[in-house]
């Protein structure tokens, strides 16, 4: 008898991706099968499509997608919990494929009330624990720099716990968005002296108490350090993978900064973050859908790649779609 075989796609190398047909993964005694509906497209990614000396080629079929959702068509013996037919997002590794497994116990069962919406999971977890972490109070002044899909979901949490937002962000799309997600004030990022000025004029020159980077480079960073107030929080949640950085401790030393590196490494804190958007979004406190702005096939990953590196007007975040 010939295997069961599923559509994956397989980065073959760099700018490479092919769609390869696979076989289907058998769930073990723990796990479970998740037809995929879609999976998020992030960004964290774009560094293995284009290729670095330390990723080795061909990556396993389906990786490095990890914001999956679906509905499981298969469970392992030992998990009594789940049940197929059940729709659910996921931890997974290699979400870019029409079949994933994943641990019982890096699955979050979606409501009926989101039966039909896309719901990427792990970004959604990432933008509630870095929120946690932030501890933005009702009257809080926050300012958050970098504006792309993790920015953008937590301008809309902070506003909507009623802190006063500014963005900060070098696309003037990004900063029309930020003030229709709440962010009573947006400015460019393209001039820094003048982003700087702006930000502190805002407080009298004191400086943020809340102050997030969310884009992940050198001069992101600096921006967010010179925003922060004296015991203000700076909350570091920009995914910082090219290379070493410098910090001004001088700086932090002076204000007394609590910092805070908001990355995760515990799956369970994902899940439990992944739980926490599932309530948000069911309560309306979390609304994403408007920043889906594409979605795409399989055959459609490299290209999309291509738009998340260049970031044209109206990109914020790809979902990739599976047929039903």
């Amino acid at each position: 008898m010939s295997a069961a075989m599923r559509r994956a796609a397989v980065f073959a190398g760099p700018t490479t991706v092919q769609v390869e047909q696979t076989e289907l993964p058998i769930p073990q005694a723990t796990q479970i099968r998740v037809r995929m509906e879609g999976c998020g497209i992030c960004a964290s990614n774009l560094p293995v499509w284009e290729g670095r000396p330390w990723f080795q080629y061909p990556l396993p079929p389906g990786a490095p997608g990890h914001e999956g959702w679906g509905v499981i068509d298969a469970v392992g013996n030992d998990v009594t919990d789940f049940k197929e037919g059940d729709r659910v997002a996921m931890l997974s590794e290699r979400a870019y494929a029409e079949y994933d497994v994943a641990e019982r116990s890096a699955c979050v069962r979606l409501p009926v009330e989101l039966d039909g919406l896309p719901f990427p999971g792990e970004p959604l977890a990432c933008a509630m624990n870095i929120f946690e972490r932030s501890d933005i109070r009702r009257g809080d002044s926050v300012a958050i720099v970098g504006t792309g899909f993790l920015g953008m979901l937590l301008i809309q949490l902070a506003a909507r716990a009623g802190a006063d937002v500014i963005a900060l962000s070098r696309r003037e799309y990004a900063l029309k968005q930020a003030r229709h997600l709440g962010a009573s004030a947006a400015h460019s990022t393209a001039d820094y002296g003048a982003a700087r000025d702006y930000a502190l004029r805002l407080t009298d020159g004191k400086g943020f108490p809340r102050v997030i980077e969310v884009a992940g480079e050198q001069s992101t960073l600096d921006l967010a350090s010179d925003l922060t107030a004296e015991y203000g929080r700076l909350v570091i949640a920009g995914y910082h993978q090219d290379g070493p950085r410098q910090v001004n401790m001088q700086q932090w030393n002076w204000r007394a900064l609590d910092v805070i590196n908001a990355h995760e490494r515990d799956p369970k804190r994902y899940i439990t973050g992944m739980e926490k958007a599932v309530r948000a979004m069911s309560e309306g406190r979390l609304e994403p859908f408007s920043l889906f702005t594409h979605s795409i096939e399989l055959n459609d990953l490299s290209a999309t790649f291509k738009l998340l590196r260049q970031r044209p007007d109206s990109f914020v975040k790809a979902l990739l779609a599976f047929e039903p």
